[in-house]
């Protein structure tokens, strides 16, 4: 069915700021389930359409937009959450912070957009926890990490028999910090067997060489089961390693790059896959030597490519629902 109004919605922790784009009518509800349903009601007595012709659009902001999505899909209601540098892009030059300006510029911009916008599903519980559990072990084991490494460097210029305390005390974190890595990855597998679809696809995308349980977890994660994106280009772009030109008239004429506006650790997982796949998979190995040798390539729009085989992979494999 055609988009016909859209709503802007600018979300803070406490209160959602709402704007209705034709009927230019704006009203701020408090941020809890309670309110969005009186929010939803207040916008369809307001509108002239039908609920499947509206589309409610806000920033995508974490633990703040959790409960509108939720309210939202709960209801029925389309509704699309933009990542917020988009939207901060598209409100234009700005030197302050209006948030009643913000929820009718973003019900603007969502109008502009509304046949290419596609309405956003919320995901199952199952995948919501597991998103939350692979943030709360990299978080873990970034700490862990560091005091790793600043426990090395006091062990070699401090005596021990001095510092008993202090190492004695960040050995135990880091065994602590262990134990609860552990803990959070027996759950995340628990999760995904009991989970016949997930354990299906987890296990089609860990057939592939050189794609570890991690990057399998996040691309399952990430990709809502693989119901999110249409497409692996679409989710090479999203996490970075898809190539885009640099030129413009004849005063740049530069090579093709990777944007810096991506899922990171989603790109990192791939780099490490990559150079996996590189030690353990001749095919891979013998493509690599053939464009760094003959083709005179560099190394590292190389590794690139790899990744991109990689990731093209995961998504036949989970389409054809059979084995590399």
């Amino acid at each position: 069915m055609e988009i016909r109004e859209t709503i802007g919605i600018d979300v803070s922790k406490k209160t959602i700021d709402v704007h209705i784009h034709k009927k230019n009518l704006y009203q701020r509800f408090d941020n809890n389930a309670a309110e969005i349903k009186k929010m939803v009601e207040w916008t369809l007595k307001n509108t002239d359409f039908d609920q499947q012709e509206i589309l409610f659009t806000f920033e995508h902001t974490g633990l703040y937009s959790q409960q509108l999505s939720a309210t939202l899909s709960e209801l029925g209601m389309l509704y699309t959450a933009i990542p917020g540098l988009e939207i901060k892009r598209s409100l234009g030059l700005s030197r302050g912070k209006d948030d009643k300006v913000d929820s009718k510029k973003i019900a603007l911009y969502a109008y502009r957009l509304r046949e290419e916008l596609e309405p956003c599903q919320m995901p199952s519980k199952e995948l919501q926890s597991l998103k939350r559990m692979l943030k709360l072990r990299d978080r873990f084991v970034k700490q862990r990490a560091g005091f790793k490494a600043s426990l090395k460097e006091e062990k070699l210029v401090l005596k021990k028999k001095d510092n008993k305390v202090l190492f004695d005390s960040q050995e135990q974190i880091i065994k602590d910090l262990s134990k609860k890595i552990k803990k959070i990855e027996k759950a995340m597998d628990e999760l995904i067997r009991e989970d016949q679809k997930l354990d299906e696809i987890y296990k089609l995308i860990n057939s592939i060489k050189g794609v570890g349980p991690q990057t399998a977890l996040y691309m399952i994660a990430y990709t809502q089961g693989f119901t999110k994106f249409k497409s692996w280009r679409k989710f090479a772009s999203y996490c970075g390693i898809a190539p885009f030109p640099n030129s413009s008239g004849k005063s740049i004429m530069g090579k093709t790059k990777v944007s810096h506006l991506a899922n990171k650790k989603i790109k990192s997982l791939f780099d490490m896959c990559a150079k996996t796949a590189l030690q353990h998979n001749p095919e891979i190995k013998q493509y690599y030597n053939r464009r760094i040798e003959e083709q005179n390539k560099e190394k590292m729009s190389t590794i690139n490519v790899i990744r991109n085989k990689l990731l093209a992979r995961i998504f036949a494999v989970v389409k054809r629902g059979t084995p590399y």
